[in-house]
């Protein structure tokens, strides 16, 4: 297993990526009131080469595709009919702030019965509705599928997923949402990660830069601006004064573990108090080497098997009773383990014993 190790540190012991930077404040915060809608629909996929759904498994696709031929005035009550071009999906998509009518959005195409693949095939006119039931969008066109799929008598083989795909600007908006921008006399700034640090920084660069003590620092998670006191001529064009704006975000010391591939990912204020570690293993050795015990010549008798046991209990050099002093930064103490050839696993249980001892000031993320 590769072992990886990010230490994104501002010392120079190792070979880290350090150096804080100025972030803007559109890449911090979002503004209230800004933001998508997620819309969903369930429609019919047709044209599939013989890999859509059994409708004998699938009975809501011969009810959707009844349902259709009707609205096309095709009288199909009481007929029987089995095809396999057909596919029953989920049709998902996010209707983007300040989308107009007429304009187009990329949607997602899912199968939700029994078809194999929807390479191919075609969504036939699908509303699309938000969390209130109001239709938004009607999505149409070829489903761009994400993988392959080939089938024979005796075998068959699949990469990546072919019952699902996209229609790039597959929908086309038929609704606004009810939000009028222009309206707002505040904005309010609510922050991705809120953290009373980066807020109050937030709040003092916009008051620098716009004055007038526009900027008020709610809570650790909101900014609020006067738009009245930015001297701007719309809420747009004080966004526009805002967003751009550059400060240095604060964050928490975090440590990120994944046990999977072994990547240790820290900040560069992560911690650790006086603490002593101390760490080996026990491998247990079992071997079987049964003996077949054969009877002598002309000699009655019958083939006899000896087992034969060899067990052993070995211990592998680890590291012994170490001293690791207050104050030292994470990435110090991960230097010292690789030099001492720690296996991944072994460091991650290392790093998880001195979190339980109350040593490591950091949060702590297991994935």
């Amino acid at each position: 297993m590769r072992f990886f190790i990010l230490c994104l540190m501002l010392s120079f012991g190792l070979a880290e990526v350090a150096l804080a930077q100025n972030v803007r404040i559109k890449d911090l915060v979002e503004v209230d009131g800004v933001r998508s809608n997620d819309l969903v629909g369930y429609g019919l996929v047709v044209g599939l080469n013989g890999t859509g759904d059994g409708l004998r498994n699938s009975p809501f696709t011969e009810e959707i595709m009844s349902n259709i031929l009707e609205r096309l005035g095709v009288n199909v009550a009481g007929e029987q009919f089995r095809p396999r071009n057909v596919a029953a999906v989920l049709v998902t998509g996010d209707l983007p702030p300040f989308a107009r009518v007429g304009g187009q959005i990329d949607v997602t195409v899912s199968a939700i019965g029994d078809a194999k693949s929807l390479l191919g095939g075609t969504l036939i006119m699908t509303p699309l509705n938000a969390a209130d039931g109001q239709i938004y969008a009607v999505a149409q066109g070829t489903v761009i599928a994400g993988g392959v799929a080939a089938e024979g008598d005796a075998a068959s083989v699949v990469q990546g997923v072919p019952t699902a795909g996209v229609i790039p600007a597959g929908a086309r908006v038929e609704r606004e949402v009810e939000f009028d921008f222009t309206q707002l006399s505040n904005l309010r700034l609510a922050l991705r990660e809120p953290d009373f640090t980066t807020a109050a920084r937030i709040e003092d660069v916009i008051n620098r830069r716009i004055g007038r003590r526009a900027a008020t620092m709610l809570d650790a998670g909101t900014v609020t601006v006067d738009l009245a006191k930015t001297g701007a001529n719309s809420p747009a064009r004080a966004v526009v004064a805002i967003e751009n704006l550059a400060i240095e975000p604060e964050r928490r010391a975090r440590v990120v573990v994944d046990q999977r591939s072994g990547t240790i990912v820290m900040g560069s204020d992560v911690r650790i108090s006086r603490v002593a570690v101390s760490q080996g293993n026990l491998t247990l050795q079992i071997e079987e080497a049964p003996l077949a015990v054969q009877p002598n010549p002309f000699a009655e008798g019958e083939t006899v098997v000896v087992p034969r046991t060899a067990a052993g209990i070995i211990e592998e050099p680890g590291i012994g009773l170490a001293e690791v002093p207050g104050g030292t930064s994470l990435s110090e103490v991960i230097s010292g383990l690789n030099a001492l050839g720690v296996s991944p696993r072994d460091m991650i249980d290392i790093l998880k014993s001195i979190k339980a001892a109350g040593a490591l000031h950091a949060e702590f993320v297991v994935m």
